[in-house]
């Protein structure tokens, strides 16, 4: 039996995708009110990270904005299926796809997550939500703007990375990260829009050592599936 369908994870998960619906809803409810577009609310939000990236995603401290459990179940497989060691998450929030991420690690025999978030006290809830599925020896969280804290490296070659933060800066902690990135490592972009710097035209070119292509469930969220190939 796997992590995922067993105590302490399970029920930690359960949990926390209850709390990230009530969390999230008055926030779905208001984008979807008020936005007539995919296009146009992510036109909206990229241009609310270019005026104050900071100050958006802080607004965010409350809000989990988190994966689906179908999403997150796809997140364990990419894992063991590149039987991973070491990933990097860009924007952990409250950790749920870390966990996903991390029980996978577990089921393979260890390995290491390291997660990141700007705000700092949703650090401080994945910690705990690490600690009561068990999982706390098996994660780091870097504090602060992932552009510095990912700087001084990851402690070796990274199999896996899930980008699931400002949607802006996808590209640069893409390439922040590529000297260390082995090939038929996965990078997984959640909500990787092709409005936001760059990012999908990258990974879509050849030339730059990738295969991309989009995922077709959570539709409407712009989710892309790339392999490092060289």
């Amino acid at each position: 039996m796997d992590s995922l369908s067993s105590a302490p994870v399970a029920e930690v998960l359960q949990r926390l995708h209850r709390e990230a619906e009530t969390a999230d809803a008055p926030l779905m409810q208001a984008h979807a009110s008020n936005m007539a577009n995919i296009e146009d609310a992510m036109r909206q939000v990229v241009e609310a990270e270019t005026e104050d990236l900071t100050g958006l995603y802080r607004s965010f401290a409350g809000n989990f904005l988190s994966v689906s459990p179908a999403f997150g179940r796809f997140l364990y497989m990419c894992a063991r299926g590149c039987k991973a060691k070491r990933i990097v998450e860009f924007g952990s929030s409250m950790g749920i796809s870390a966990i996903y991420m991390a029980a996978a690690l577990r089921d393979m025999g260890g390995g290491r997550l390291i997660g990141t978030d700007l705000e700092p006290t949703k650090a401080d809830r994945a910690r705990a939500n690490f600690a009561a599925a068990g999982l706390g020896d098996l994660v780091e969280f870097r504090v602060g703007d992932a552009r510095e804290t990912l700087k001084p490296g990851v402690g070796g070659d990274i199999d896996m990375v899930m980008l699931d933060g400002a949607f802006t800066l996808y590209l640069p902690i893409l390439k922040l990260l590529e000297p260390d990135l082995k090939p038929g490592a996965i990078i997984i972009g959640e909500n990787a829009f092709e409005e936001a710097g760059g990012y999908i035209e990258y990974v879509r070119n050849p030339q730059n050592g990738y295969l991309s292509l989009p995922l077709s469930f959570d539709p409407g969220r712009g989710n892309e599936l790339t392999v490092k190939t060289k």
